[in-house]
């Protein structure tokens, strides 16, 4: 079974899924569907949509250099059947399948690094703006005490 990946979005296109373009030159583009068929058509540049894998690599938002990729573009050339090489293979795929999982969290904890002071920082900057609709602990504290005390003098009253 091969999997393709489409043209535009880099997604991977299942057999019997997806459209295939071939151009008068006898190019051959495959699609995952036709949104990005239809992307393609009105000549947008992958890398300028942002959904689409392109973008999030040229935007450093996926790793874009790592050497479980290589492995994955091996993985499609055609070798003749061997039994053992198959099992070795398969332990070996899943194998990558855990590196790239493990790196591609490391890499999401170090991009995400430096947002809680930015997120702090924004929030500072939120609270200093609308200093006005914000009420201090104290005084609510003081008024919730006067009010108990006024309630407890009509009791008595």
């Amino acid at each position: 079974m091969r999997l393709e990946k489409c043209y535009f979005c880099s997604s991977t296109v299942y057999p019997g899924h997806g459209t295939m373009f071939v151009r008068n030159d006898g190019k051959s583009f495959r699609f995952c569907r036709s949104k990005c068929h239809k992307n393609f058509k009105m000549k947008r540049n992958p890398r300028k949509v942002r959904w689409t894998k392109a973008f999030r690599k040229a935007a450093g938002k996926e790793m874009a250099i790592d050497s479980t990729f290589e492995f994955e573009k091996r993985r499609n050339v055609p070798v003749r059947y061997d039994r053992d090489l198959m099992a070795t293979t398969i332990k070996a795929m899943k194998r990558v399948q855990e590196i790239r999982a493990r790196r591609e969290r490391a890499f999401f904890k170090q991009r995400m690094a430096g947002n809680k002071e930015r997120e702090r920082a924004e929030n500072i900057r939120e609270i200093q703006k609308n200093i006005h609709l914000v009420s201090t602990p104290a005084l609510k504290t003081k008024e919730v005490q006067k009010a108990a005390e006024s309630s407890k003098q009509m009791d008595l009253d």
